[in-house]
């Protein structure tokens, strides 16, 4: 299956944004944003840390997004996979991830995108003991 997987943590986030601390809020952004660039939620769960940050979880039909805040730390994990199997959804991806960053306001990105699924195509796989 054809597919991107981006990785990304964002480092020194704007302390004032609500999404670090708050669940329902962090909630909002990521399903209005899925909403926004195309793909389709069909399932969440969203959890609140006392006196911490927050983690949550989309289960897309095109695969998942999950995000993790860590306000003590004024940062961000966001994993966030699209399958391709029936377009490509690189820019789709693109915007969510444009989305989180337009709200955190990082001064720094880490970030590594990961083709998935291409090497079947080129031959068979070896397969590591």
């Amino acid at each position: 299956m054809e597919g991107l997987h981006v990785l990304a943590t964002l480092h020194r986030c704007c302390s004032g944004a609500r999404e670090l601390v708050d669940s329902a809020a962090l909630r909002a952004l990521c399903v209005a944003s899925i909403e926004r660039a195309g793909l389709t939620a069909v399932g969440e769960v969203f959890h609140q840390f006392p006196g911490g940050g927050v983690t949550g979880c989309v289960v897309l039909a095109e695969s998942h997004l999950a995000i993790h805040t860590w306000p003590e730390l004024a940062a961000v994990t966001l994993d966030l996979y699209v399958c391709n199997f029936s377009g490509d959804n690189s820019a789709r991806a693109q915007r969510v991830l444009d989305d989180v960053v337009r709200v955190f306001a990082p001064q720094a990105i880490e970030r590594r995108d990961v083709p998935r699924g291409r090497l079947a195509a080129a031959g068979p796989l070896a397969v590591a003991d």
